[in-house]
C-alpha cells in the first residue's frame, strides 16, 4: 500500500514535509490509562501557552495558515486540526476524549505543535493519497449520512474516491473514522522543511514507540516530501 502526494501540490508548497506512521494490530476496544495522562498532559501544556491568547498570530500555527492560503484555502475559515484544538483550549472549552487511537493522536499532536490525522485503512482498499479532490470524490461529515461534494481543485486526504480529510488538514470525515473495531490506521503528520521537520521526525519517532510499547502492534514509519512524493509499505 501507498501514501502518495500528488506533486502539483509541491508547486504551490515545495517544502511540505509529511511524517508518517502506520500501524496493523491495534486494539482499540480496550481502555489505557498511559494514554489518558498524556493527553491531560498535553492540554496541560497547551492551556499555558494559549489560555486566552490569539492562536492564528502563533509562530508556529502562520505557516499553516500561509499555506493553507497557497492552496486556495481561507485559513480564517477553515483552521488545520492542531489550530482549532489550540482554539478550543484557548477558550476554555475541553478537549474531549474520544478512544485510545485518537486520544493518541492529539496528545502527540498538542505536545509537537503539528497537525495530525488518524485514518483507518481496509487491506482491500486502494493507496491513500493527498491530491486535487475530482468530480467523482465525495466527502460524508463525521457521524452523518448526507455527502457531500468537494470544492473544485481542494485538497484533500482520499482513498480511491472518498475523501477522508477535507481542505487539506481540516476536518475528518465518517469514512475512515477510528473506532472500537480499528485495528489498521495510518496517521499523517503535516510539516515544513526548513520549518519544523525536526518536530515531525520527533513526533513520528514517538507515536511508533508508543504504538509499540501500548498496543504491542506492527508499526512501519517514513515521510514525504517534494523529492520523495511516496511512501509503501507492506506488512506481513
Amino acid at each position: 500500500m501507498k501514501f502518495v502526494v500528488d506533486k502539483r501540490i509541491f508547486e504551490k508548497i515545495d517544502n511540505l514535509y509529511i511524517g508518517v506512521v502506520v500501524a496493523k494490530g491495534v486494539d482499540n476496544s480496550k481502555h489505557y490509562p498511559e494514554i489518558d495522562k498524556m493527553l491531560d498532559s498535553s492540554i496541560k501544556l497547551a492551556e499555558k501557552k494559549f489560555l486566552d491568547k490569539k492562536v492564528k498570530e502563533d509562530p508556529l500555527i502562520i505557516p499553516y495558515r500561509e499555506a493553507f492560503s497557497k492552496l486556495g484555502i481561507n485559513p480564517n475559515r477553515y483552521q488545520c486540526s492542531v489550530e482549532a484544538l489550540f482554539t478550543r483550549i484557548s477558550k476554555g472549552k475541553r478537549v474531549p476524549s474520544i478512544n485510545p487511537l485518537v486520544d493518541l493522536n492529539n496528545a502527540i499532536s498538542l505536545k509537537h505543535n503539528l497537525p495530525m490525522g488518524t485514518h483507518r485503512l481496509f487491506n482491500d482498499r486502494a493507496n491513500i493519497e493527498m491530491r486535487y479532490a475530482n468530480e467523482k470524490d465525495t466527502f460524508i461529515p463525521m457521524g452523518s449520512t448526507e455527502v457531500e461534494k468537494p470544492d473544485k481543485d481542494e485538497v484533500a486526504y482520499i482513498v480511491a474516491n472518498e475523501i477522508r480529510t477535507r481542505r487539506w488538514a481540516w476536518r475528518q470525515g465518517e469514512r475512515g473514522k477510528i473506532d472500537a473495531e480499528t485495528s489498521y490506521v495510518f496517521f499523517p503528520i503535516d510539516g515544513f522543511k526548513g520549518i519544523n521537520d525536526k518536530e515531525v521526525d520527533k513526533a513520528t519517532e514517538e507515536l511508533a514507540k508508543l504504538l509499540k510499547k501500548i498496543f504491542g502492534c506492527k508499526v512501519t514509519t517514513g515521510h514525504v516530501d517534494r523529492n520523495n512524493p511516496s511512501f509503501e509499505w507492506k506488512f506481513d
